[in-house]
């Protein structure tokens, strides 16, 4: 005969699968106007305990020929949190991650580096091609 406490177990699991799968983690992608796709990211975390054991009486065992079925007691708890990481935009040949929260100017900083990069080499890319034209 199984232990109860597998059967506990076995319930608890199954609910945090049921609860957390890969859409939980990456969103489904949706289509902008502008021919952008946008894919939401989220930060899940979970916990999980399960406990239990078996009572006894308070009088003590007489000297038995059989063991004693004590009863069981026991108990699961699972906690589950989705935070919102921020969402990746995909638009023609670039990604962009866009975070749900800024904490820091120097974290948004930091963020718009690529940005800027990105702008400074389109930038001398156009003045490379309008040199060439003026040349000719």
């Amino acid at each position: 005969m199984e232990h109860p406490i597998g059967e506990l177990m076995q319930t608890a699991m199954a609910s945090i699968k049921d609860m957390v799968d890969v859409n939980t983690v990456i969103g489904d992608p949706v289509q902008a106007s502008g021919g952008a796709t946008i894919i939401p990211i989220s930060k899940v975390s979970f916990g999980y305990v399960t406990a239990g054991g078996d009572l006894t009486t308070q009088e003590k065992p007489r000297k038995m020929v059989e063991p004693i079925d004590f009863p069981f007691a026991g108990g699961s708890g699972a906690g589950v949190s989705v935070q919102p990481v921020g969402f990746l935009v995909v638009s023609g040949d670039s990604v962009r991650m866009l975070p749900a929260t800024c904490q820091t100017v120097a974290d948004r900083v930091v963020e718009l580096i690529p940005t800027v990069m990105e702008d400074v080499k389109n930038l001398i890319s156009r003045q490379d091609g309008a040199s060439a034209m003026g040349a000719r």
